[in-house]
C-alpha cells in the first residue's frame, strides 16, 4: 500500500515550498486547499509513516530531525522553569 495523492502532494510541497513567493501559510492554502493547522498535523503524521519515508526519504527524515530538535528545546525550556 502506498500513501495517498494528498500525502504525496504535501510532501512534494514541503520539499520545495520556499520556491513559491510569499508566506508559507498562504502558499499552503493556495496550493493544497487546507489550513496551515491541517498541514502541520498531516506533516507530523507523515513523519512517522514508513510509507511516506519510502516515497520521500529525505523530506521525511528532515521532518523527524526537526521534530526532535523542537522536543529537546521544549524539554530544556521546561527544565529551566523549575
Amino acid at each position: 500500500m502506498s500513501i495517498s495523492q494528498r500525502d504525496q502532494s504535501v510532501l512534494d510541497f514541503e520539499r520545495s515550498w520556499w520556491l513559491i513567493p510569499g508566506p508559507k501559510d498562504r502558499a499552503i492554502k493556495e496550493h493544497l486547499s487546507m489550513s496551515a493547522t491541517q498541514y502541520y498535523r498531516l506533516l507530523r503524521r507523515l513523519a512517522d509513516d514508513p510509507e511516506a519515508e519510502e516515497y520521500d526519504p529525505l523530506t521525511v527524515r528532515r521532518l523527524r530531525r526537526s521534530a526532535g530538535r523542537k522536543a529537546v528545546r521544549r524539554i530544556t525550556a521546561e527544565g529551566d522553569q523549575l
